[in-house]
């Protein structure tokens, strides 16, 4: 997948676990959130090797699921609670 791509489908992954956790980022936040967001939940659900596959639902709901755990986990440090 080329860098734009990830770049762009990151945005909309971390635009989404934003408005799911309510939480305000930007668009280098969103960026960031989703490209980590797809790292942490390929490691979580495929053994790391998400980046292999092409883009279908199920990557992006993978992709989103990660964003989500990744905000969860920001979000308990930073305020000491999930939301």
């Amino acid at each position: 997948m080329s860098i734009l791509l990830w770049l762009v489908i990151g945005a909309l992954v971390g635009a989404v676990a934003g408005m799911i956790m309510g939480e305000a980022l930007g668009l280098f936040g969103n960026i960031v959130v989703g490209v980590v967001g797809a790292f942490l939940g390929g490691l979580l659900f495929s053994h790391g090797d998400i980046n292999n596959s092409p883009l279908t639902i199920g990557t992006f709901s993978v992709s989103l699921v990660g964003a989500i755990v990744l905000l969860g986990i920001v979000n308990l440090f930073r305020r000491g609670s999930l939301r």
